[in-house]
């Protein structure tokens, strides 16, 4: 199964998206919760991106 990607423009985001890591565990779902941004870093989040399907993931979550 492909893996979901959530991403979180700072790490105070993270109030925001728990509910979301937690539905995805709850049903078995494997994610990465990333923190990058893309204003202050373009290259790492469109990297990041375009890599994402050859690195299993099927789902980006931002």
């Amino acid at each position: 199964m492909k893996k979901v990607a959530i991403i979180m423009g700072s790490d105070s985001d993270l109030p925001i998206v728990t509910p979301a890591i937690k539905q995805l565990k709850d049903l078995g779902i494997e994610s990465e919760v990333r923190v990058m941004s893309a204003h202050r870093t373009p290259e790492v989040a469109h990297d990041f991106s375009k890599n994402a399907i050859a690195n299993g993931f099927g789902v980006i979550i931002a």
